[in-house]
C-alpha cells in the first residue's frame, strides 16, 4: 500500500467526531470571578475594616501595625473592625511603601543621623544641639576639640562610647570623620515665618535662598559663608533640593548651629512673602543685567538667591527676583560653583554694609 500506511503508530479510526457540550461551564468561565476587594474588605488583610470576625493572624497583623503606629506618633495603617481606617481617602488610608519579599524597607528618613569632624561636633555642643551619643575611635590623639567635646558631651549626660576605628568608618560610610562622631537626631528647621520675624528685627536684614541646591556639600559651604559674613537665616526648597544631612552639617563646620535654616514647600511663594516685606530678591545670574560691584541695594533688606549647580535659577524664581546679578569674571571661565559664588556675593553685601 503506498504511503504511510504501514507505519507504527498510524491511525486507524474515522475522523474524529463533534464534542459533547460542557453544559455551559465555559460561558461562566468568561464572566470571570467579580471585582478584586479592597483591603478592608479582605478578613485576611490586616487593612480589614468590616464588622465580622477576623482571623488570629489578622489581628494580630492590626494589633501589630497599630503599636508601631503609636510609637511613631502617627495614624495607623491598619484597619478596625467596625471602622474605615482602611479605606483610600481616609485617615491612616495611604498606602505604605512596597518593599519586595525577603528585603528589608530603607531606613526611616527622619532618622538620627551622625555628625563627623572635630570643629562640626564640638560647634554642635557648644550650641546644645540634641545628641543621643559621642562616638570616638580608639587612640586618637587627643587634642584640645576632642578634650572639649567629651567633657562637654559628659556635662550633658549624653554618653560616650569608644568605638574602633573600622567600625567608625563602617558607621560613617567612609566619610572622613577624624576619629569622633555626634549622633544627632533630624535637623530641627527654623519655621519660615518665625525665620523671616527674626531677620526683620535687625538694623538692615539680610537672607540666602537656595533654588535647588543638590548637593550637600554645596549647602553646607553656602550656611558657613551665610553665617561668616552676616546673614540671618537661609531658606530652601523641601523637595529635589538637598537638606541638612550629617555631610551638610559637616561642610558647615558648626554654623549650621549658630543660623537659623528653614525649608518651604514654594520657593517662588516664599520669595514674595519676603518682598511684601520690604527685601529686595536679588538672583545669582551669570547672564545678570546688573554688575555684583554695582550693587547699591545691597545697603538695604536682601534676599541674596543662589541657583542650583547645572541650571542655575529656575525661570520661575528668576521672573520672581527683582535683580539678576553677574559676578565680573576676567577669564574665560563659564560659571563658578554655586557656594563659591554666593560667597563672593555675600563678602560684596558685607563691604558694602561695612562702609556705608
Amino acid at each position: 500500500m503506498p504511503g504511510n500506511s504501514q507505519r507504527r503508530g498510524r491511525r486507524t479510526s474515522s475522523k474524529k467526531g463533534a464534542t459533547t457540550g460542557s453544559g455551559g461551564q465555559g460561558r461562566a468561565s468568561l464572566r470571570g470571578k467579580g471585582r478584586t476587594l479592597p483591603a478592608d474588605e479582605r478578613p485576611w488583610h490586616k487593612g480589614y475594616s468590616g464588622d465580622g470576625p477576623v482571623p488570629e493572624r489578622t489581628a494580630w497583623k492590626q494589633e501589630k501595625e497599630r503599636r508601631a503606629a503609636a510609637a511613631q506618633g502617627r495614624a495607623p495603617k491598619a484597619g478596625k473592625p467596625g471602622s474605615q481606617a482602611g479605606k483610600p481617602g481616609s485617615q491612616g488610608g495611604k498606602p505604605g511603601p512596597k518593599v519586595a519579599p525577603g528585603r528589608k524597607s530603607a531606613p526611616p528618613k527622619d532618622g538620627p543621623e551622625l555628625l563627623v569632624g572635630r570643629n562640626p561636633v564640638v560647634e554642635a555642643l557648644r550650641a546644645h544641639v540634641p545628641a543621643t551619643a559621642l562616638y570616638v575611635a580608639l587612640g586618637i590623639e587627643l587634642d584640645d576639640r576632642v578634650k572639649e567635646a567629651v567633657r562637654l558631651s559628659a556635662d550633658r549626660g549624653v554618653p560616650l562610647l569608644e568605638v574602633s576605628r573600622p567600625e567608625l568608618d563602617r558607621m560613617t560610610g567612609g566619610v572622613l570623620h577624624q576619629g569622633i562622631g555626634l549622633q544627632v537626631p533630624p535637623f530641627a528647621y527654623e519655621p519660615f515665618e518665625d525665620l523671616v520675624a527674626a531677620a526683620l528685627e535687625q538694623p538692615v536684614p539680610l537672607l540666602v535662598a537656595l533654588d535647588g541646591v543638590t548637593d550637600p556639600r554645596n549647602l553646607g559651604a553656602v550656611v558657613r559663608s551665610a553665617a561668616a559674613f552676616g546673614a540671618h537665616g537661609v531658606f530652601l526648597p523641601e523637595r529635589r533640593a538637598a537638606g541638612m544631612t550629617a555631610t551638610a552639617w559637616r561642610t558647615s563646620a558648626g554654623a549650621a548651629a549658630r543660623l537659623p535654616i528653614a525649608q518651604v514647600t514654594n520657593l517662588t511663594r516664599a520669595l514674595k512673602r519676603c518682598q511684601a516685606d520690604g527685601f529686595l530678591a536679588v538672583g545669582l545670574d551669570a547672564d545678570g543685567e546688573t554688575p555684583l560691584y554695582g550693587l547699591e541695594a545691597a545697603v538695604g533688606p536682601l534676599v541674596v538667591v543662589v541657583g542650583s549647580e547645572g541650571r542655575g535659577l529656575s525661570r520661575l524664581v528668576g521672573d520672581t527676583c527683582d535683580l539678576r546679578v553677574s559676578i565680573p569674571m576676567q577669564s574665560a571661565v563659564e560659571s563658578l560653583n554655586a557656594s563659591v559664588a554666593a560667597a563672593v556675593a555675600l563678602a560684596e553685601v558685607a563691604r558694602r554694609r561695612a562702609v556705608a
